[in-house]
């Protein structure tokens, strides 16, 4: 299949379909559907393959026109995966004891994709973690095995080429692209002692100047690994079930990062509350955060883990980056109203908002052009359906499910990286006979008693912070690094106190002492007096207030407030000496 048309797996209770993507938008002609129920669907890293299972067996076939590569009799497939190179099918099953074989069966097989021939069948109960992460040229596999990790080289799995040994491994992530290969494990605290995540480089994986990176924290029942696609840097979420505050019932977490030159922080994040998603932008250079009780912060974060761009305020708990990383779309899906705004990138600046309300997946077509938004079971069970939307907002392509059937999962084709390039963006609506779904402008409830009369400002519950540029240089100002800011705030803190404590000039002894009325013009009432001189305590603040801002400091709200009623402080000044 020529790029410009990526497919799309459609999974449900009616069976299995492929659908041509934009701008066609029709059934796969060299595709039969299947009508078989289906339990799983996967393409393979490049997007050649296509594999499901069906309760009666798997079958892989190709994308471009449905002629059969194997079948397997394999009835109990519940989740299946295609090596990176196209080589090895993985299978899993639940483990199930019978009594003829008390040990069970081997539940995870792995298959020469070709020949159709079993390469080794291993036992794996657990559903988490149950396929094996290859590196990208297939050179190394990894797999853990009762708290520790097992490498097989080459795809041979009759013997284990190395094991990393330490102290019950919970959970891994393997680096993508080629070699060298590397792998970020993280090991649980116990007895008091911190958790901890290590970043090793195969095979250097004994001793203790092995790490590339090591990073210990308290408060984490189970943590998340990010790596970036470049392979540089690792993002772990460690979160705890409970948070013993009784600040939040999502429980806690923290955000972690590791690089492979041995840097290591804590992201520090501008508001108290659950961190909802992370991700990596495709550049490998920054990576976005959506956090905070709601109304959720989202802030882009450089390497350095120094916020670049904030986005404000807004209801949303989720991130997504076009693949060509030049798009990032924040949503507000579960829950929430499905609220989507769609951001150029490099401009920062907003290019749509459309709704989908009762989504449950998001994901972008490998062209960076087109996403999909779909209901499924069993997350929903009504209502089930997709959309193929433009990012400008328009609805290109909209399916619903007929009524008693569900739809389980929807999946693009995947392409080689490079593939689509990057387009410029557009921020006019994209041509659609179905529109758009901007959000039109919400207007606050106003109970009939209220109507007849003329609208007056509404308080919210939650002031809306806007979006707030944080790079350097970018409103004029001189870049400086972290050291240079703390030097001049430092130097700009001794200046102000030694004004503050030089004492007043002495009168010539021929004169009369300076009095408070002569030294300020006084209005002749102490009430009025009183007044002015509170006025210019607050102006002065708002003074010291912007300077800290010039100097690159990052205000707070109530900071920012005071800042913007500057004007009306000046004004009831000059009323006030007017008046008198």
């Amino acid at each position: 299949m020529a790029p410009g048309f990526p497919l799309l797996a459609i999974r449900g209770s009616a069976g299995t379909s492929l659908l041509c993507g934009p701008p066609q938008c029709e059934q796969h002609s060299a595709f039969s559907s299947d009508c078989g129920v289906c339990r799983c669907v996967t393409f393979s890293r490049d997007g050649t393959l296509l594999g499901w299972s069906n309760g009666k067996g798997v079958s892989v076939v190709k994308s471009s026109d449905g002629s059969s590569v194997s079948t397997f009799d394999l009835p109990k497939t519940a989740l299946m995966e295609i090596s990176p190179l196209n080589n090895i099918l993985v299978t899993w099953q639940p483990y199930t004891k019978t009594q003829d074989s008390p040990q069970g069966e081997a539940n995870l097989r792995l298959f020469d994709l070709q020949s159709g021939r079993l390469v080794k069948a291993l036992y794996q109960k657990k559903v988490d973690s149950w396929c094996p992460s290859w590196s990208d040229d297939e050179k190394i596999c990894v797999r853990s095995v009762n708290n520790e990790l097992h490498f097989y080289e080459n795809n041979d799995f009759d013997s284990i080429a190395n094991k990393l040994h330490m102290q019950k491994v919970s959970d891994f992530a393997l680096s993508p692209g080629g070699q060298p290969s590397k792998v970020a494990v993280y090991v649980p605290g116990s007895k008091g002692a911190p958790s901890f995540v290590r970043l090793y480089q195969y095979p250097n994986l004994g001793g203790p100047t092995a790490a590339l990176a090591n990073k210990s924290f308290f408060k984490a029942d189970k943590v998340t690994m990010q790596w970036n696609k470049k392979a540089s840097a690792v993002l772990v979420t460690a979160s705890t079930e409970v948070d013993k505050t009784g600040a939040s019932y999502y429980g806690e977490q923290t955000l972690h990062y590791l690089a492979v030159n041995g840097e290591t922080a804590l992201v520090q994040l501008a508001k108290n509350g659950p961190i909802y998603d992370v991700a990596w932008s495709p550049s490998s250079s920054e990576f976005c955060v959506v956090y905070g009780f709601m109304p959720a912060k989202a802030t882009v974060f450089n390497l350095k883990c120094d916020p670049v761009f904030d986005f404000g305020t807004g209801p949303r708990n989720a991130a997504y980056y076009s693949p060509q990383g030049h798009i990032l779309v924040l949503a507000g899906f579960g829950n929430l109203r499905g609220q989507m705004e769609v951001w150029d990138v490099k401009k920062y600046k907003q290019v749509s908002k459309p709704q989908a309300p009762d989504a449950t997946h998001f994901s972008w077509c490998p062209d960076g052009e087109h996403i999909v938004t779909a209901t499924c079971a069993p997350r929903l069970r009504v209502g089930n359906g997709y959309k193929i939307w433009h990012y400008t907002g328009s609805v290109l392509h909209r399916f619903e499910v007929a009524s008693g059937s569900e739809l389980y999962e929807v999946r693009w084709q995947p392409f080689p990286d490079g593939s689509f390039p990057e387009r410029p963006i557009k921020y006019q609506a994209a041509p659609s006979e179905l529109g758009t779904t901007q959000a039109p402008p919400t207007q606050a409830y106003r109970p009939p008693a209220l109507r007849h009369l003329p609208a007056t400002a509404s308080s919210k519950l939650h002031e809306d912070e806007p979006p707030q540029d944080l790079r350097p240089g970018v409103s004029g100002e001189k870049s400086l690094s972290k050291t240079a800011l703390k030097n001049q705030r430092k130097r700009e803190a001794k200046k102000a106190a030694k004004q503050e404590s030089k004492p007043e000039p002495e009168p010539p002894s021929d004169s009369a002492p300076i009095t408070n009325s002569q030294s300020e013009p006084s209005s002749g009432d102490p009430e009025t007096d009183k007044k002015i001189k509170n006025l210019k305590k607050k102006l002065k603040a708002i003074e010291e207030l912007k300077e800290q801002q010039a100097a690159g400091k990052v205000l707070q709200k109530n900071q920012l407030e005071k800042i913007q009623k500057e004007e009306q402080l000046l004004k009831e000044m000059e009323e006030l000496q007017i008046g008198h």
